[in-house]
């Protein structure tokens, strides 16, 4: 396994030993022992996937309370995934890192607690999947607007392309009136 920093010190890519002959692959999603060697020792309590059609765009989520990190991976089709520094006191506040997860790169990113989360699909039935250190819990759910200007993030869509976002994603909070982290 490989962990290559990005930007963003805390926000990591994790990239597994592949393991690929004529009949395929076989690669180690997680292992807490293996993680935990490479110095990324985190306890995960739910699992989440979806599915997504292309230029489908979900997020920025967080929670203000129950923050989860999250390790999220691409089992089919690819996204650009996105992690946003909402902790006020870090020399990183309010900045973005995106990196490509595709089912071809094996790729899985870290986003610790403490940062919004989003994705947009690239291609047509993308599957990711993504482990929590906390638990889903709505009353505590935050939406950070996904073209904030503020923050502007440089979404790989073509000109001309709008993204699919869900009404609750629309109507996202801005950088400068969201809930953030101390």
């Amino acid at each position: 396994m490989k962990i290559i920093d990005t930007d963003i010190a805390d926000v990591k890519i994790v990239e597994p030993a592949v393991f690929a002959d004529d009949r395929g692959y076989f690669l180690e999603s997680w292992s807490a022992a293996a993680f935990a060697r490479a110095g990324l020792d985190w306890q995960f309590v739910q699992d989440n996937q979806s599915r997504s059609r292309k230029n489908v765009l979900r997020g920025l989520h967080y929670q203000i309370q129950n923050t989860q990190g999250k390790l999220v991976r691409v089992s089919a089709g690819a996204v650009f995934d996105v992690a946003v520094d909402l902790r006020r006191g870090s020399p990183s506040f309010g900045r973005w890192v995106g990196v490509e997860l595709s089912a071809e790169n094996h790729r899985m990113l870290w986003i610790p607690p403490g940062f919004a989360h989003g994705f947009l699909s690239l291609r047509d039935d993308t599957d990711l999947a993504y482990k929590c250190t906390d638990i889903y819990a709505p009353q505590h759910d935050r939406t950070l607007v996904w073209n904030d200007p503020d923050i502007a993030i440089a979404w790989p869509l073509l000109p001309g392309e709008e993204p699919i976002v869900s009404p609750k994603d629309k109507i996202g909070q801005s950088l400068k009136t969201a809930d953030v982290f101390a």
